[in-house]
């Protein structure tokens, strides 16, 4: 097969949580354990970080990926879901998978994923642990799908977790409330080796410290540690600088990835890297401010508060859930404008009312739909959104919705288009 009959194989062949929703979640690890085993266990051949949460995650999995390798260490890179290629998912020092890697390991194993039939997310995983062995990584960086109990990633024996933050989100799988949830985050954290809890909350630090203490494993909850606060925007608004104290000591820190949410974040990935190097990693204090002023460079990340143009300024975000959704619209209402257009598009199988109940209601809305059949419908949206106070149009493609936008926008105001990632991954100047 060639790369495309390669990539519809892996997307069309097996079911795809991202594509079909509920139908492709399987509550189950044993085909994961099954794969890794005829992969010859490429799991336990790397070190690895494995990340968790609701919001925060893939943030954090790249500023930690990008100081590693600023540290001159070579560092794979696991995330979902991608935005523009399937090989983002995978990559070492903020270098893709190759597609002829992709093509290969579809064709060596092909006979064997046939029989077991795994997922598209457990096979991808397989793929991703194989290529980090095979180029003898020396630190992975892995983010977790969805939950982490029953992650197809958590096969990993890991040197370090973290868990970014716990919000309401793939409810109809990990639970409907904070503690829940929780208790599907905390699926990851090993015995005996430290967690990293990025945001202390009320509802699940019991749940987190007490399956810690379960199983012998020293807890960090960062923001206890890191008091982290947003200073401003510098160098043209493309660096965040965060004003950071620990042990009495004040210093600044700036990073590229932009958005409010990531003073949360950078509380977490601090702890991380103040960890690693009591594991004895040579992680100097120029390689944590250069790595993380350069993060969304080095790892390749799009799509996190990401500017795409100016005259009208338009930004677009991934955040796709109350809180993600909730942090968006405050870092907008901070920002300087005369009027706001919002271009927005969700999936099918979440109830997006507290999300909507969150948007502002004098912005001017264009409802949208990814191409995916996820996708809630647009006049659907415009239906629940007018409930909500939210008035607008429909225009079905992304790419017309924003054209349109920029065309009637005066240059002083601000478009922002967002509601999911799939949304976000087809505008085409990304």
């Amino acid at each position: 097969m060639n790369y495309q009959e390669t990539l519809d194989y892996l997307f069309n062949a097996l079911p795809m949580f991202q594509r079909i929703g509920a139908a492709a979640f399987k509550k189950d690890l044993s085909n994961t354990i099954k794969l890794c085993e005829h992969l010859g266990n490429p799991q336990n051949k790397f070190k690895s970080i494995h990340v968790a949460g609701t919001n925060g995650k893939g943030s954090s999995s790249h500023a930690i990926a990008a100081v590693l390798q600023e540290s001159g260490y070579k560092v794979g890179l696991y995330t979902s879901p991608h935005l523009k290629s399937f090989t983002e998912r995978i990559k070492i020092n903020g270098k893709e998978i190759s597609t002829d890697k992709v093509v290969e390991f579809v064709a060596e194993h092909k006979g064997y994923l046939d029989e077991l039939k795994p997922s598209f997310f457990e096979m991808t995983v397989g793929l991703a642990f194989k290529h980090f062995a095979d180029e003898k990584v020396d630190y992975a960086v892995v983010e977790v799908g969805m939950g982490g109990r029953l992650d197809s990633t958590n096969v990993l024996q890991p040197e370090l977790c973290l868990i970014t933050n716990i919000g309401l989100d793939h409810t109809q799988f990990l639970g409907n409330t904070l503690e829940q949830i929780a208790v599907e985050k905390a699926g990851i954290i090993k015995s005996k080796i430290p967690v990293v809890i990025s945001q202390s909350q009320e509802e699940t630090k019991p749940v987190f410290s007490e399956i810690a203490n379960e199983r012998s494993s020293p807890i960090y909850f960062a923001d206890e540690n890191y008091f982290v606060s947003f200073k401003g925007l510098i160098n043209d608004g493309l660096l965040s600088e965060y004003q950071v104290f620990n042990n009495n000591r004040k210093s600044f820190v700036s990073i590229d990835l932009l958005g409010r949410y990531q003073s949360k974040n950078l509380a977490g990935v601090l702890m991380c890297i103040e960890l690693l190097r009591d594991q004895g990693l040579a992680i100097g204090d120029k390689h944590i401010q250069k790595g993380l002023a350069h993060a969304s460079k080095i790892t390749g990340l799009k799509g996190r508060f990401q500017k795409l143009q100016e005259a009208p300024l338009v930004y677009c975000d991934t955040g796709h859930n109350v809180d993600g959704i909730g942090m968006i619209v405050s870092q907008i209402l901070e920002m300087d404008f005369r009027k706001l257009h919002m271009i927005l598009g969700m999936v099918n199988d979440k109830d997006i009312t507290k999300v909507l109940e969150l948007l502002p209601k004098d912005a001017d809305y264009t409802f949208c739909q990814a191409n995916i059949p996820r996708a809630l419908e647009a006049e659907q949206l415009k239906e629940q959104a007018e409930r909500q106070g939210l008035k607008g149009a429909v225009i079905k493609d992304v790419n017309k919705a924003l054209a349109e936008a920029i065309k009637k926008a005066d240059k002083k105001d601000l478009i922002f288009v967002g509601g999911s990632t799939f949304v976000v991954a087809e505008i085409d100047n990304l």
